[in-house]
């Protein structure tokens, strides 16, 4: 292992085309059908040395192609082991990219069929939240690229559905983001799994000191790519902040996207619940959105990010499951609902804009509480980020759609909903008319307000009882055997 691996600043390189890299003519023709001539700094460095058989680390923006710098030599030296044959055991898993959501996995597998279509060789994606028995039949027919999330790999594996023993190369893609997610146990059991002698790279829009050590553990002499300054931000998106009162942040949000005009947004919210009430409050606003977050089902995320793409619907509310991987052609603009807690977070999620050399914008709403999360950001970003004025905004007070209860209510007749957890308990409680301003007061039957009011009747006097004659009878306790007989 190296302590002092080679460093390769990326710059332009406008007069270097794909077909100067020796790649098969299947791979060209690929690359022709998309329309593909120049490759982006990163491809352009990555490409040559990664074909060269060595370990590489490559950071790069998000949006400037790193799938294709790893998924075209990977094609590449995969071919003299392509063949037409039926038997699985003609086609063994060779090169396996681990991804840390489904997402970015789903993107990684479209790319990869797209490149080696016109080759024999065949690819696969794996990942949770879907039955496994269609997965397993196409693993058990045989494939030479698996592309895959690390929990569902393993699963694989343990049902024995898959054999890592002829890996020969082995991509992390986003590895900042598997550490964030707490793979490291997943990842150094699949490491543990592979060949000793195979091709690792690394390939990520950042590296921390916590990638770096365990880049160190397995990668053998890399090759570190730099195609910008370290947790940078693209020069083609404009950054703008804009500092509300945290109740009127959801008003903001749908102010700017009508004074936008905004027809294809993606929306960032920190939690599930809150995505789903700020893409709710916006279809109660008359704009059409979705929201896509880990507690929807595999299916029901794969239909709202078609639609997205589609343009079926104006705005997608995402929680950072969809900050990785989303790769959506000319996306004009990114909002920040809630600025994240992980300041690299940030930089991968205005990424989704200003692709490819496209301009974006990236705007943000915050409020006091969110000074440190941006001071973290700005210390990240090593820049201060221009500070907006919302022209033409005017809170809403009383009774709107605001956080303060949708007194107005759903326009389609449904029920009202609050962001305030205790005004929802209230809400639920109090199930009668209520008359704002004044106190709640429970229904009082008008006897218990009477004064107290002794009975005229006299007091009969209760006789005394006869005097017993005779012997007295014995007490209870002594016919129970409990006292001595007199």
């Amino acid at each position: 292992m190296s302590e002092t691996p080679t460093t390769i600043e990326a710059g332009g390189a406008p007069t270097v085309r794909f077909a100067d890299f020796g790649l098969a003519p299947e791979i060209q023709r690929a690359l022709s059908d998309q329309g593909y001539v120049h490759p982006t700094p990163i491809q352009a460095k990555a490409i040559p040395i990664v074909l060269q058989g060595r370990d590489v680390m490559g950071a790069a923006q998000t949006g400037t192609g790193k799938t294709a710098s790893f998924s075209l030599p990977i094609i590449q030296l995969l071919l003299p082991h392509a063949n037409t044959s039926m038997s699985p055991a003609r086609h063994a898993v060779r090169a396996l990219v681990l991804t840390p959501t489904r997402e970015l996995a789903i993107q990684v597998a479209e790319n990869v069929k797209a490149y080696a279509q016109h080759t024999p060789l065949r690819s696969t994606v794996v990942f949770g939240g879907m039955d496994m028995k269609p997965q397993t039949e196409i693993l058990r027919r045989g494939v030479e690229i698996v592309i895959a999330t690390p929990g569902r790999l393993l699963d694989h594996v343990e049902q024995k559905n898959i054999s890592l023993a002829q890996v020969q190369m082995l991509v992390m893609d986003e590895a900042d983001r598997m550490l964030d997610m707490g793979f490291l146990p997943d990842l150094q059991r699949i490491i543990n799994l592979l060949p000793k002698k195979r091709q690792n790279l690394m390939f990520s829009a950042t590296f921390s000191p916590e990638i770096k050590k365990l880049a160190s553990s397995f990668l053998n002499d890399p090759v570190t790519i730099e195609v910008a300054r370290s947790n940078a931000t693209n020069t083609s998106i404009t950054q703008v902040l804009y500092k509300v009162d945290e109740e009127q942040k959801r008003n903001v949000v749908e102010h700017l996207i009508r004074a936008r005009d905004l027809k294809q947004v993606l929306v960032f919210s920190n939690t599930k619940i809150g995505a789903s009430r700020l893409a709710r409050y916006l279809e109660q606003a008359g704009i059409k959105a979705s929201a896509i977050h880990g507690d929807k089902t595999q299916q029901e995320r794969i239909a709202a990010l078609d639609a997205f793409k589609k343009g079926e619907i104006d705005v997608l509310v995402a929680t950072d499951v969809a900050a990785r991987g989303l790769d959506i052609t000319d996306l004009p603009c990114v909002i920040n609902y809630d600025l994240p807690y992980n300041a690299e977070d940030y930089v991968h999620r205005i990424g989704r804009t200003g692709r490819a050399g496209a301009t974006g914008d990236a705007l943000s709403v915050y409020s006091d509480k969110d000074e440190r999360l941006l001071a973290d950001i700005e210390k990240l970003i090593k820049q201060t980020i221009t500070r907006g004025e919302l022209t033409g905004f005017a809170p809403s007070r009383g009774f709107d759609r605001g956080e303060r209860g949708e007194r107005t209510g759903d326009r389609r007749g449904g029920r009202r909903e609050s962001d305030n957890p205790r005004a929802e308990r209230t809400e639920r409680a109090d199930r009668g008319p209520r008359t704002f301003g004044a106190p709640r007061r429970d229904k009082i039957d008008p006897w218990f307000l009477k004064p107290y009011e002794p009975s005229a009747a006299p007091r009969k006097e209760v006789p005394a009882a006869p005097a017993a004659s005779g012997k007295p009878k014995p007490k209870l306790a002594a016919l129970l055997g409990g006292l001595p007989k007199q």
